[in-house]
């Protein structure tokens, strides 16, 4: 009997040659490109459509920053379990409100209140003809990288407290 059908591989993540600071440089140009599309469809006069696609935005840039920073729920359940345990606990420690957790509609909702008044202005704007949908776009963008930031951070600070480069680019989905 072989030994690697007995005994599980467990995936570790790369040591060395990756940097944390590239992987977040690629992160925020994905969050720009994103939120200025956001912005786009913000300038468009249809009360909710803006909340619909921020959401939607989001659904899908936390997970990819996670994977980006090799912090996915995936990628860290394939680790060996004493590794899991001590990533979680920096995890936690870090502050990472949505590092290794599936992003749902419904944690984007609450992570969006904590930046609420810009958002609701952003819906009281609208109705204020061209200036008021600027103003909307302007809010939507700054919105989106702002929660987008802040997660890149938290990111940073949880492999800093780990000491676990990110993998390389070709690991990060597309």
């Amino acid at each position: 009997m072989s030994t690697a059908t007995s005994s599980p591989e467990w995936e570790v993540l790369p040591a060395e040659g990756h940097d944390a600071q590239a992987v977040a440089e690629r992160c925020r140009k994905m969050v720009r490109r994103r939120a200025l599309m956001a912005a786009g469809v913000a300038m468009v006069p249809l009360p909710g459509l803006d909340w619909l696609t921020d959401v939607g935005i989001l659904v899908e840039l936390l997970p990819r920053i996670n994977a980006a920073f090799g912090l996915s729920t995936d990628q860290i359940e394939r680790l060996a379990p004493d590794r899991r345990i001590v990533v979680y606990k920096a995890i936690s420690t870090g502050g990472g409100l949505l590092i290794g957790k599936v992003v749902t509609r419904e944690l984007v909702l609450w992570m969006l209140k904590l930046v609420g008044v810009r958002l609701t202005t952003q819906q009281v704007a609208k109705f204020v003809p061209l200036a008021g949908q600027a103003v909307s776009a302007a809010l939507t963008y700054s919105a989106l990288r702002y929660v987008c930031e802040q997660h890149i951070r938290q990111c940073i600070e949880v492999q800093r407290l780990l000491a676990l480069p990110a993998p390389t680019e070709q690991a990060t989905p597309n």
